[in-house]
């Protein structure tokens, strides 16, 4: 199990390398360069194109820990949903990244933003809007709206972003994503949804001339890091945890 496992039910770490020029897309450009990428990962054996001509490769979902890549019009991803260890989703990512320049032409010029994400699920039947409210708390301006008569809270999805350089180059946002709707709150019709807690660091802008797209995700991987073990776990992560236990 990885270091955040038993704070949700779901955890993911995300890569996405962004372009300012187009990605070739032959045939035989896409398809070396994710059988490279299956050679390092032999369960990464599904392939397919979508609508949008986006090509995928990845591992079986059925057992709820897998792999995936894509290559899409300006846009390189990678991601592994619960990793037994972090380590082994950031190789991943590294490989990806340490191929793009070689087999994709992506130069450290042509870098429009590079991303590393930390998702947290939590699967919650119920309103994820007022669920927030109520773990997280409104600002203090706020709070008395809840003491409205009849109010119900039907869209409250909480989000910061933070520049941590003094060229805002280097960006950190917290965001909550709620899957609940207005007509589920009217009727009291609730699925069994994802709550997610999203955590995305993020390099906007050409690397310098002595950094690789390896370094930047060193970089990036110490902000999720930080962010995440010493504001998020126990600001937002347990108190959300502890609110859907007690419902």
């Amino acid at each position: 199990m990885n270091r955040y496992s038993s704070l949700c039910d779901d955890f993911y770490v995300n890569m996405n390398l962004s372009t300012e020029m187009e990605l070739p897309n032959s045939r035989e450009t896409v398809l070396h360069f994710f059988e490279r990428v299956r050679k390092q990962f032999p369960e990464m054996r599904n392939f397919s194109c979508r609508e949008k001509g986006d090509f995928v490769l990845e591992e079986d979902k059925d057992r709820g820990a897998y792999r995936w890549a894509t290559i899409e019009q300006r846009r390189v991803c990678s991601g592994q949903v619960n990793p037994t260890d972090i380590d082994q989703a950031l190789a991943q990512h590294r490989l990806i990244l340490e191929l793009a320049p070689y087999m994709l032409s992506v130069s450290p010029l042509d870098c429009e933003a590079l991303d590393l994400l930390f998702g947290f699920d939590f699967t919650y039947r119920g309103n994820h809007n007022q669920l927030v409210a109520e773990a997280l708390g409104l600002s203090p301006s706020m709070e008395r709206m809840l003491e409205a008569p009849n109010a119900q809270v039907i869209n409250f999805e909480p989000s910061v972003t933070l520049a941590l350089d003094r060229e805002c180059r280097l960006q950190c946002r917290l965001s909550i994503e709620s899957r609940t709707n207005a007509y589920q709150v009217r009727t009291g019709d609730y699925p069994e949804e994802q709550l997610t807690v999203f955590l995305t660091a993020r390099k906007y802008g050409s690397l310098g001339p002595d950094s690789s797209f390896g370094d930047a995700l060193d970089e990036l991987t110490q902000v999720c890091y930080d962010m995440v073990d010493n504001y998020v776990v126990d600001n937002v992560l347990r108190p959300l945890a502890r609110a859907i236990a007690m419902k």
